[in-house]
């Protein structure tokens, strides 16, 4: 479920060392299977343990996850790294904003989890974000698009290259194309 480097594993035992004894370290998404999710890590003392908790072994602790939280921390990762500019924590959770689904569900659970962990991220960036309206009979993606890409100059060349091209690779044989259903309009909210 979640991979703790070695360093950030002896960081972490260095942290807990000026705790109450027993004390581990507690992971948690706030919001999961949103786009605003936050993950984050505390410390969990031995009473804030709960029987529906998930506990991972690590070296010297164990990592603390509630029910909740547990399918949105699947593939993610902690690392403590050292640069120019000092150490940090970086934890990494790319099923945090919407739940992993199986290579064989639906296409349209698998175009919406693709929407929300890899397409709706970059657009963030520009205020922007899109939605699965329909998934035609015919193999088309009807996308709505919200935010700053709402009357964005560029919302065709992000939608022809960018987006139905990631989207047409990664369900080859399955969906033909996407196509835009935003009725745009210019205004102060719009990136370009």
């Amino acid at each position: 479920m979640i991979t703790i480097s070695e360093e950030a594993q002896a960081h972490f035992v260095k942290l807990l060392s000026k705790q109450e004894s027993g004390t581990n370290i507690r992971v948690f998404v706030v919001n999961p299977g949103t786009s605003s999710a936050e993950c984050g890590v505390s410390y969990c003392p031995p009473d804030a343990v709960e029987e529906t908790d998930t506990r991972l072994p690590f070296n010297g602790f164990d990592a603390v996850v509630d029910e909740e939280s547990a399918p949105y921390l699947d593939e993610a990762e902690i690392d403590y790294v050292t640069d120019q500019m000092g150490s940090q924590l970086t934890l990494k959770a790319p099923n945090a904003k919407a739940r992993k689904v199986a290579d064989d569900a639906p296409l349209i659970e698998r175009i919406n989890y693709m929407i929300e962990s890899e397409i709706n991220p970059q657009l963030a960036s520009h205020g922007g974000n899109v939605v699965l309206t329909e998934l035609t009979e015919d193999g088309y993606a009807i996308l709505q698009f919200g935010g700053g890409c709402n009357g964005c100059s560029m919302v065709d060349v992000t939608l022809k290259e960018g987006i139905e091209k990631q989207m047409v690779e990664q369900f080859a044989g399955e969906l033909k194309g996407v196509r835009d259903a935003t009725e745009h309009q210019a205004g102060e909210h719009s990136y370009y």
